[in-house]
């Protein structure tokens, strides 16, 4: 049983589109347009989910990018304005400025160099007070990053249309997936929705594409501590009941996946989200177990096989 839907929120003219409508790593595959770039772009939003080894060059780089120019401003002034530089040609000079920065800037301090003069006095209080607020932003960014709870999903590479035996019987093969938590800690009260987007034929040779929402064997667990392998039975109820692979790649198909599940660290709800192309099916394949028990009898999983998968006759 599937239900049909025209959209998901999409559009008429992005379900049209012959580009997939969700990347693997779950953003939306829309470029936008028409704004100028302050006017859609938000800092705190990038900063906030830009990858950690982004996050750390945007701040050394910003650190740095300050100290030079305040270290630049110094120099100009004139090094008789900062007593103690002891540097003779104009690069160590500036490397001395530079570092006096650093220290003005972080509010250390150490003493050998020291404004002289109103203006270098007021530069320096100046650069203290930068320091200062540029400190809070990275620790507000910083609790951000760490505060906002995401999900870290693994989703198979490829999903599979294996064998299935579960049900009535009424189902012989089924759409399948399989995930895992990456992180140790615990969620619960996980529900998946699987939504096929296709080309249909409509009547006078016209394709459109068509969304339906796949029923699932399960469509929810109450712990997920474990992998889940996410399955939709192929009966003859379904869409897929009876289409080959040529057939779906022929579609254009687009599995979309959206998991929801209550983060138990965070007392919040998480969501996660990806896609399988028909290209990333694999049919006649299933996957292979991953769960085992330890000489301890302790159960053990293992997340380096997640996205093992064996042909089937």
């Amino acid at each position: 049983m599937a239900r049909q839907f025209q959209d998901l929120g999409f559009g008429t003219k992005a379900a049209e589109a012959q580009a997939r409508l969700l990347n693997r790593d779950g953003s939306f595959n829309i470029r936008r347009k028409g704004l100028a770039f302050f006017e859609s772009f938000s800092g705190y939003h990038y900063l906030i989910s830009i990858s950690w080894w982004q996050f750390c060059v945007w701040i050394l780089g910003t650190y740095v990018a300050m100290n030079a120019l305040f270290g630049g401003v110094y120099y100009l002034i004139g090094t008789n304005s900062l007593a103690g530089i002891d540097g003779q040609t104009p690069f160590e000079q500036y490397i001395e400025c530079f570092f006096f920065s650093t220290q003005t800037f972080t509010t250390v301090g150490f003493g050998r160099v020291a404004p002289v003069g109103n203006l270098a006095n007021t530069v320096s209080a100046l650069e203290s007070m930068t320091g200062l607020l540029s400190f809070a932003l990275a620790t507000g960014l910083l609790y951000g990053r760490f505060s906002r709870p995401v999900a870290r999903i693994i989703f198979s590479r490829h999903a599979v249309v294996a064998p299935y035996n579960g049900g009535d019987g009424n189902a012989k093969t089924g759409f399948m997936f399989r995930i895992a938590n990456q992180r140790s800690n615990q969620l619960i009260e996980i529900e998946a929705t699987l939504t096929l987007v296709w080309l249909e034929d409509v009547g006078g040779g016209r394709r459109t594409r068509q969304f339906h929402e796949l029923e699932l064997e399960r469509k929810s667990l109450k712990f997920f501590h474990l992998s889940w392998t996410v399955v939709h039975p192929i009966d003859s109820t379904s869409p897929l009941f009876g289409v080959t692979k040529e057939q779906l790649d022929a579609s254009e198909a687009e599995f979309l996946i959206i998991l929801k599940a209550f983060d138990d660290t965070f007392s919040q709800t998480v969501y996660s989200r990806t896609s399988y192309k028909a290209h990333e099916v694999v049919f006649d394949h299933k996957f292979k177990g991953i769960i085992r028990t330890g000489k301890d009898g302790v159960t053990e999983i293992e997340l380096d096989k997640i996205h093992d998968h064996e042909r089937v006759s």
